[in-house]
């Protein structure tokens, strides 16, 4: 164990008890006003730092500078649930009927708290951190939210730099990647609109199953036959929704998309595709269609030079034997793709160990990782901002 994972391992007992908190409590995105007040409160308690709250609605970022240096980083985390039922026996689980932090945010969060004191506390560093504290990743819609409120602007920073435990992956270990790491992710409703009618009478109605039926089939050729087999798209048809009767002809039908690409082009031609279908399949069986797009979505792309910086920094910290890079890259998605839209930086993975995978119901966070993202965080802000 480096001294600096023994330096925060001090303050373990205090970050289980935030993360602990924050998991009893779960809210979810954009409704985070309980957990976002929580973490501001604790934040007032380190000496030092400025708190700027109500950024993007319930994001946090708490500037705290060292010395004469004019350089700054950004450091963030997540905070929002899941609306999933947990099924965990855990003396701490969810005290909130179907919502739950089936994805670790509460850990960042903690993680990041950690670091906070830490830094407080000791100011080794030359210049300005920011952390900054982030709602509604889940739907996409936190990080867009921050920047548009100014969170650059508002709080420059040079580089900004995210991280996400993964079960499966070794426990404690750091995993690098440079360029396109992640999936964007585009979650559309689209709307089916037939004729509703008896069931025993159907030239009579204009049936909107059949109609996406025949949608769901077509578009599973847009993946096979228009992404190139080296690149990597999936989407996924996870709601079809129609009438409550078997005796009846539906008047309309709702499916529900997620479409993950990981390059610009493929998502442009795999989410044009899927307009041309809808549009085509509805109208062959005779009816309309209304496609109802979510937040657009965002390939996270790792600048190479800060991952570098970053997997370095991480090498002194913890050891080679601790980081992995190049680290497998994911088609799950995340909205801190956004932000390196905006400034340069890089996002990590924090290896959890054995266990359910994020978004499960069984899912528990790795407590023994508290110590470590934390190091994780102040390592990188000491050797940033030296």
């Amino acid at each position: 164990m480096t001294a600096l994972v023994q330096t925060l391992e001090q303050n373990r007992a205090q970050m289980t008890e935030w993360f602990e908190h924050m998991h009893r409590h779960p809210e979810l995105s954009m409704q985070e006003t309980s957990t976002a007040d929580y973490i501001a409160e604790t934040l007032r308690g380190f000496d030092g730092y400025e708190i700027e709250t109500g950024v993007g609605k319930n994001g946090i970022v708490a500037s705290l500078k060292a010395g004469e240096g004019g350089a700054a980083i950004g450091l963030r985390a997540d905070f929002d649930a899941l609306p999933i039922q947990e099924q965990n026996d855990l003396p701490y689980k969810s005290g909130v009927d179907g919502v739950g932090h089936m994805c670790g945010h509460d850990g960042h969060a903690a993680m990041l708290l950690g670091a906070a004191k830490y830094l407080a506390e000791t100011k080794n560093f030359n210049g300005t951190v920011r952390l900054i504290f982030q709602p509604g990743e889940e739907t996409m819609q936190g990080a867009p939210a921050m920047i548009d409120d100014g969170l650059f602007k508002r709080f420059p920073v040079d580089a900004v730099f995210g991280m996400h435990n993964i079960p499966g992956l070794d426990a404690g270990k750091f995993y690098f990647r440079p360029g396109e790491t992640m999936a964007s992710v585009d979650n559309w409703e689209v709307e089916i609109i037939g004729k509703g009618g008896h069931g025993g009478m159907p030239e009579q109605a204009i049936d909107p199953i059949v109609a996406g039926a025949s949608i769901v089939m077509a578009i599973q050729s847009i993946v096979s036959r228009n992404v190139a087999p080296a690149h990597t798209a999936v989407v996924t048809i996870g709601a079809f929704q129609a009438g409550k009767a078997g005796n009846a002809v539906a008047g309309s039908a709702i499916l529900r998309f997620s479409v993950r690409t990981s390059t610009p082009a493929d998502r442009e031609m795999v989410l044009g595709n899927i307009r041309r279908i809808v549009s085509h399949q509805a109208q062959s069986f005779g009816c309309t269609s209304d496609i109802r797009e979510g937040v657009p979505g965002a390939v996270l792309v790792n600048d190479p030079e800060e991952t570098q910086k970053a997997a370095d920094i991480a090498r002194t910290a913890f050891g080679e034997d601790r980081v992995i890079d190049p680290g497998p890259p994911f088609m799950a998605s995340e909205d801190f793709a956004f932000m390196l839209q905006q400034r340069k930086g890089t996002y990590c993975f924090l290896g959890g160990g054995p266990g359910a995978m994020v978004h499960n119901p069984t899912y528990v966070f790795n407590r023994d990782l508290l110590p470590v993202g934390a190091a994780y965080w102040a390592a990188l802000t000491e050797g940033y901002l030296r």
